[in-house]
């Protein structure tokens, strides 16, 4: 894996801004990531966790606020960012697999066209991350005949067949039926014990608490709070957190 030395700043957020037309959706935010740190980032829908996220990578542009990956204004008019995206990894809510290639073909193919690897070298690396997420019997299946899970791993596999500093997350469960999920959130915790840096938006609040080194709660497009897990999901100090919890952990007992 390529990490990150631990005790550098992986991600610097500064005073960052973004609006869809009126809608004001990050409000100022800021926010570091250490290399080789898990930070789960939670909320209700419509807080600005994913547009967040995609402003790590400038999937979305921020109108104000700067932006450092590993030391580097993503944000900058002037940065490469095709060779900065080439450092991060991104996992979204579905999967976005090619149908009609395999799955070895799947992890093959961006390493050929984006870092330029000879053939035989991007199949070695997509064998060894298969193996990775538990998929190597899998490399001549088709998308079509993997469960959603199955789907998802592959996904993570070609983020990591590119060999990133960070990996982004985007509730990478939230489209799989739940007894595929912890196939899922079992490599994403093996991917925390290699030291990958990590930023993750969830909804898996007991996966938040046991492997995030730190949990970000955001609500309204502010940072409301934000410690380790254990504090912020299992004795949140602000009301506003207090109240998604409760709705969160136990549904059944929110009444109309």
């Amino acid at each position: 894996m390529s990490g990150a030395s631990k005790g550098k700043t992986a991600v610097e957020i500064r005073g960052v801004h973004k609006s869809f037309g009126a809608l004001h959706v990050l409000k100022g935010i800021d926010l570091t990531i250490d290399a080789g740190e898990v930070v789960c980032v939670i909320g209700p829908s419509g807080s600005g966790k994913s547009t967040l996220l995609r402003c790590v990578n400038l999937l979305e542009e921020p109108e104000e606020g700067h932006i450092f990956v590993n030391g580097v204004e993503i944000t900058d008019p002037d940065v490469d960012l095709d060779a900065q995206r080439r450092k991060i990894g991104m996992v979204f809510q579905q999967f976005n697999l090619f149908p009609h290639l395999t799955v070895t073909e799947n992890l093959t193919l961006p390493q050929r066209r984006v870092l330029g690897r000879a053939p035989e070298e991007a199949a070695r690396v997509a064998e060894e991350n298969l193996k990775r997420v538990g998929l190597a019997q899998k490399a001549s299946a088709y998308p079509a005949q993997l469960s959603g899970g199955q789907q998802q791993r592959v996904a993570i596999a070609r983020a990591l067949a590119m060999h990133p500093e960070l990996m982004l997350f985007d509730e990478p469960t939230s489209a799989l039926d739940p007894e595929l999920v912890g196939d899922v959130l079992a490599v994403m915790r093996m991917l925390a014990r290699e030291g990958m840096t990590m930023m993750v938006v969830t909804h898996e609040m007991s996966f938040a608490r046991e492997v995030a080194d730190r949990v970000v709660f955001m609500d309204g497009g502010v940072i409301v709070e934000q410690g380790p897990g254990a504090q912020v999901i299992g004795n949140p100090s602000h009301e506003r957190t207090r109240t998604f919890l409760s709705r969160v952990l136990d549904p059944a007992a929110v009444s109309l």
